[in-house]
Formats: C-alpha cells, structure tokens, sequence
C-alpha cells in the first residue's frame, strides 16, 4: 500500500509550515495555479511509461488544447481586469496583475516542457514506424505525390495575401494559424511582405504514401510558394498563431436570449489578441509587422523552438496503430437491462439504477429516451440540455416524440461555454419538431442533469426520472467517468418536476424533499452537512466525509471543511482539477487529505458521502450525487443539483464500490502536499498498484447487475499490468 491508497491507509502526520499556520489568504491556493497545476499533471501522463506511445501524444494534445482554452477566457477575463485598474484580491490575496505575472511564468515553463515530451515521443514514434519528416528527408516519389496533393487539394482552398497599402493585414481569427513570408521579386529583388492564412480544415499532418509517414502542412506549403507567388523566391518566413479573448459578455436583460447569443458568437471571432506564438528566429521585419498589426506587446509574444499548435497532434493518434492505444474496451449494457429485453422502463420498475459510464454504455440514457418517444403510453418528457453532440440522438428522440404528439419540453442552455452555436441549432430543430423549447435565465447557466418521462400506468401516471452528473453527450460519455440515476421514486419525480417549473416558470420550487438546487438551497445544504458531521465529531462519534469533484474553491465550504477538521471529522478528498484548500497542516487541515486522479478516462462524477457519525465506509451513510463541483459559480450563479440517494443498493453502489475504487486508486492518484505540490509514487517494477480505471472495467456495477446486488460487492482487485 501507498500514501495513495487513502481506504486502507491512516492520515499521514500533519505539517508545521515555515511561518506556522496559515492566516487569511494564505489558507487558500490560487484558482489560476491550481489549474496550470492540473494541466501539467496531464502533461505529466505524456511522459508515464505505463501509458501506450499514441495515448501519450494525446495527452500532449489535451495539454495545448487546455492551456489555449486557459489563456481565451480565464487570463482574458484577468487581463481585462488588470487594464481596467482593478486591485481587487483573490481569495488567496493576489491582485491581478500579480497572478497574471505568476500565470505567464509557469505556461511559459508549461509550454517548454511540452516541446520537450514532443521531442522525446517524436523519436519514439520513429522507432516505432511513425516519421514526421523534414522537407530535405523526402523521396524523389514522395515529392511528385506531394505536388500532385498540394495541386488538388490544398492549393483551390488558400489565399495569398500581399501585404502593403492596397492589401492591408487581414483579419486572422481565434487560433488561426498562418505563414508569415518576405519575398524577393526574381527580376529586379524588390522585396515585398505577404501572409499565407492557412485553413482550419486541412489537416495538419500531411499523410504519404507506403507507410505511416507525414509531413507538416506549413512545409508543403514552402516547397510550393512559386506556385502561389510566381516570379518571387522566399527570403525569410515564419510561422504564427493566434490566440483571441473568447469570453462572452451578454447582456443581462437581452430581449431576445437566441439573437443575443448569435450576435454575441461573432463578436468572439473579432476579441482581442491575448497571446501570439510565433516561430522563433523569425525575421525582425516580420515579427514587428505582426506585433503591430495584432496589436499585441511584447510580453505576449511567445516564441516556440519546435512546434507551433500542438493542439494538432491528436491527428498522429492513429486508429491503424492499436498496438500503440489503450486496448480496446467495449461499454457494458446492465445485466438488469437485458434481463427486462431491453425495456428500460422495466428495468427502472424494478428498482432504482446508477449507472457508472463510460463503463456502463450511455446508450442506456439514450434508450430510455427513444423508448419513450415510440411509446404510446408516455404523455410527457422534459428534459435539459446543456451540452449534446453536433448530431444528437438525445435532440432526436424529442423530435420524434414531439412529432408524436407527446408533450416535450427541453430546457436548452445558450451559454455552455464554446457550445453555443450548436446549442442554438438544436433549439431551433426542437422547435421546429413541436417542442417547446425553453431557454432557462438570462443571469444563471442551467448545468443540472434532468430527464423526466410521464407514462400512463394502470388508472394513474408514473414518473421516471434521470439524475445526472454529466451532459447528455454520448461523444464525451465515452472518456468521462459520470453517474446516472435512473428511478421512479415518486419523491424524486416531484422534486424533479418543482425543478422543470422553476426553470420555465421562475416560480422557486417548494418542499423538495430529496433534492438541493442552487442558486437556492444547495450550497446551505452542503454547509450544513458538514456542520452536522463536526457535530458528531465532536460527540465523540467518528465523523467522515468523502468527496470528489472536479473543483474545489469555493471560500465558505472550504471554511467549513477547516473546521470540520478541527472538530476531527476525517476528510478525503479526490478533487481533479482545481483544488484551494491545503491539506494536512497543523492547527489548520490536520484531518484533511486530497488527492487527483489523472488517467485513462476524465474523471468527471461528483460525489459526496457522509459517515453521519458511523464513519466510511459504511451502510448508514448518506450519499449523494451532484452536477456540480464546489466553485462560487456552481453553488451561487448557476441552477445545480445535489440528489441524495436512498436506494440501499445504489448506496452500496456508490460508498463500497465507486467511491472506495476511487479512495484506494494508486496508480493514477498525485497526492496535493501542504505547499501545493502534487506528487505522485510510480515504483518501478511494481505492476500490483491498484488501478481504479482498470477495476471498473473489469466489475461491472451493483444496482444493474440483475439478480445480484449489495451482498455481492467485488473485491478491489483486477488484472496485473
């Protein structure tokens, strides 16, 4: 066992700082860093021998993916407030401007590290048969099929640009990616400056024949600048990226929420520059051109020895190589779903269900929506949507059941960051189905996870409800770790209907009784929770509380947590991402642990597990599932769900079989340090560390597995490596 393994192992001894206990601010990690933290802890799988050669390039992929997406709205929305002269601190006392110094510091040594991991899987990747080529290691065959290429299927799509005062420097979008080129007229020398946008939608890598052999788009486009400018050669170039605000700003009181929205998604293409890398050693005429035109200062130009975009390489991640890709694992449809054929509402019947995707198939989710549409019993679906694939089967069961006749409601939320235009897509669809279509509060995003379904059953109606702590997004449903709880607790149906009213109706909701909503009761009923577990504590009877989330950084629970603490309740935490509190510091989180488990799938679930005096893990522990992570915008602006579970073999389900994988994990857990640090304990030649990934592929869930139940929880145990 390892410090990792937080089920069988005791709370390490707490800390003494240099300084002593923290004080105000300084009890609080920073937001901002915490999250560069994670990113490189993604980083960091890139470099994991354990993890196949393709999966590693992924991770680097993911890595420049999420640093992008970083620097396009949270240093955006710092940088903005910096320039408007605002000192105001964060929780943990930096001011803007000082967290942005802090930010640039660490991404600059964050993307560093990344051309290095890209550097050391390159060679790898040639060991094993996959070659980036340069413009000199080509065949005389490989340049005829490159000409023929560029001909047909690159050169109809570009746009050469001259650059002077009848051509001025055009508008380059959010991330666009571009050449750079001074040129000499053959006849005479005259120089002149031009720019070679190039389109999103070619690949990057460009494919050759007879192997797995690539060469980088912006090399093509070189080997062939006499035939986009003829008569001139290349005296110098380079290569240039550009990364644009991107925060929405929307306002409250928009008569129209959609035209809002639309007009909103072509300001986003024109935001301000941010940050522009830019290939280093660049010509100095260029570079200034650039720097000018962009608008953009010196301390945010980056400039990049090696390669720009790194978001691209998950193009090399290639399907044809599975022996360099995690093996293959096909989603598990529930014994008790087959036990019933299939029927969905059958299986519900029975008893409550939680389903554990990506191991348990979201088609499930997916079903019991199609089968409500083509079943002639069911009157009435309501439905959220929050974030759903470009072609969605969810969107496509309402359709048909609203061309049915049945009455469908669909809560559709505008401002899911970077999902908006398919979001309004969708409404647009929906409506023209016969839905109504319902777009929720200008001043709050609705992120809650709720379906319900109202079928005739005997003389009376039956409501079946799905709770969620994931989209309704079968794409991403395939790589994040969520919950879904399928019941027809009459209780939870009623709770879930009060819910629909409130988001159509604006009416707040009365008398819920197994649910907590914010921007209402949620974050009170979380505060309270944990007050009750100090109580206990403080009786002398063993308090405990698990939790996992993706973030954690919301002041009042993480005071409450403190003190919870201090009263002895013992606290584990698995916080993914973003994590403020510091554990294990004496007079300040003696009885506080936090770890990140960062692996093959996204750990994306929140869950929260109270011992309620008895301790975890335990049978009389009160356990609840969420949509959201404990962040001030989830828990005060935004419409959530806290949905407690009372089923006692869904309860088992969640404390001894996913929450206990999650607290004995191992091989993908990095331990937070009282100075906020994350390690990680890898040994070599030990294939035995527990791999909760791994175990719930190999076990499927209690509360579908049919004839079994709780009395047949598996052991933590699954194949060696």
């Amino acid at each position: 066992m390892t410090q990792a393994d937080f089920l069988r192992t005791p709370f390490p001894d707490a800390k003494d700082l240099p300084g002593g206990t923290p004080e105000g601010p300084a009890r609080f990690f920073n937001r901002e860093l915490s999250w560069l933290s994670f990113n490189w802890r993604v980083l960091d799988e890139a470099r994991n021998p354990r993890v196949p050669l393709l999966e590693r390039l992924r991770f680097v992929s993911i890595s420049a993916t999420n640093l992008d997406e970083f620097y396009s709205v949270r240093v955006a929305g710092l940088r903005e407030l910096m320039r408007e002269g605002s000192t105001t601190p964060s929780d943990d006392g930096l001011t803007p401007a000082e967290q942005l110094a802090l930010i640039n510091a660490d991404a600059r040594r964050l993307m560093g590290a990344q051309q290095g991991v890209w550097t050391a899987l390159r060679r790898e990747m040639e060991q094993a048969g996959i070659v980036i080529l340069s413009r000199q290691r080509l065949t005389r065959a490989e340049e005829e099929f490159l000409r023929d290429h560029f001909q047909n299927l690159v050169f109809p799509v570009l746009s050469p640009l001259a650059i002077d005062p009848a051509h001025p420097f055009p508008f380059i979008p959010n991330l666009g990616f571009s050449l750079a080129l001074e040129l000499a007229r053959e006849t005479d020398g005259r120089q002149m400056q031009a720019l070679l946008p190039i389109p999103a939608q070619l690949p990057r890598f460009v494919p050759l024949p007879g192997g797995q052999r690539f060469l980088r788009l912006e090399d093509l486009l070189l080997m062939h600048l006499s035939s986009l400018f003829p008569g001139y050669r290349d005296v110098g170039h380079c290569s240039f990226r550009v990364l644009r605000d991107s925060d929405l700003e929307v306002e409250e009181e928009a008569e129209d929420l959609v035209r809002e929205f639309e007009t909103a998604l072509k300001r986003r293409r024109r935001g301000s520059v941010i940050r522009l890398k830019i290939t280093g050693g660049a010509p100095d005429r260029l570079r200034r051109l650039i720097m000018d035109e962009l608008e953009v200062s010196a301390d945010e130009v980056i400039e990049v020895e090696g390669l720009l975009g790194m978001a691209d390489l998950s193009e090399l991640v290639l399907d044809s190589r599975r022996d360099l890709l995690w093996p293959a694992f096909v989603p598990r449809v529930p014994e008790r779903v087959q036990d019933h054929d299939g029927d969905m509402f059958s299986a519900i019947r029975q008893k409550d269900m939680l389903l554990h995707h990506p191991y348990e198939t979201f088609d499930m989710v997916v079903r019991y929506l199609a089968q409500a549409a083509r079943d002639p019993d069911v009157l009435a679906i309501k439905q959220t949507l929050y974030r759903t694939s470009r072609d969605s089967p969810i969107v496509d069961a309402l359709c048909e059941a609203a061309e049915a006749g049945k009455s469908v409601t669909a809560l559709v939320e505008l401002k899911a960051r970077f999902d908006e235009a398919a979001n309004i897509r969708q409404s647009r669809r929906l409506e023209r189905a016969g839905a109504h279509v319902v777009y929720g509060f200008v001043n709050y995003k609705t992120h809650a996870k709720i379906s319900t379904i109202v079928r005739r059953e005997g003389a009376g109606l039956v409501t079946y409800t799905h709770y969620g702590t994931g989209n309704y997004h079968p794409i991403t449903a395939r790589i994040y770790t969520d919950l879904s709880l399928f019941t027809c607790n009459p209780a939870l149906g009623r709770d879930a209907t009060k819910v629909f009213n409130y988001l159509s109706g604006y009416v707040q909701p009365a008398g819920l009784e197994n649910l907590s909503i914010s921007p209402i009761d949620l974050k009170t009923r979380l505060l309270d929770l944990i007050g009750r577990e100090a109580e206990y504590a403080r009786q002398g009877r063993a308090g405990a509380i698990w939790a996992k989330m993706n973030s954690l950084i919301e002041k009042d629970v993480i005071e409450a947590l403190y003190a919870a603490s201090a009263a002895g309740v013992r606290i584990s935490l698995i916080i993914r991402g973003i994590c403020g509190i510091r554990p294990g510091i004496k007079g300040l989180s003696e009885n506080i642990r936090v770890k990140s488990i960062v692996g093959r799938y996204l750990e994306h679930s929140r869950i929260v597990c109270f011992g309620s005096g008895h301790g975890l893990p335990s049978a009389k522990a009160r356990v609840f599932i969420s949509s959201a992570d404990w962040m001030d915008r989830n828990l005060n602006r935004r419409v959530e769900t806290l949905v407690e579970c009372v089923n006692d073999t869904v309860k088992a389900q969640i404390v001894n079989q996913v929450m206990s994988a999650n607290m004995a994990d191992e091989a993908q857990s990095w331990l937070l340090q009282p100075d906020g640090r994350f390690l990680r304990y890898l040994p070599e030649g030990r294939d035995d560390l527990f791999n909760c990934h791994r175990f719930f592929m190999e076990n499927p869930s209690l509360s579908g597995r049919g004839t079994a139940g709780a009395r047949d929880v598996p052991a933590l145990t699954h194949s060696a490596d």
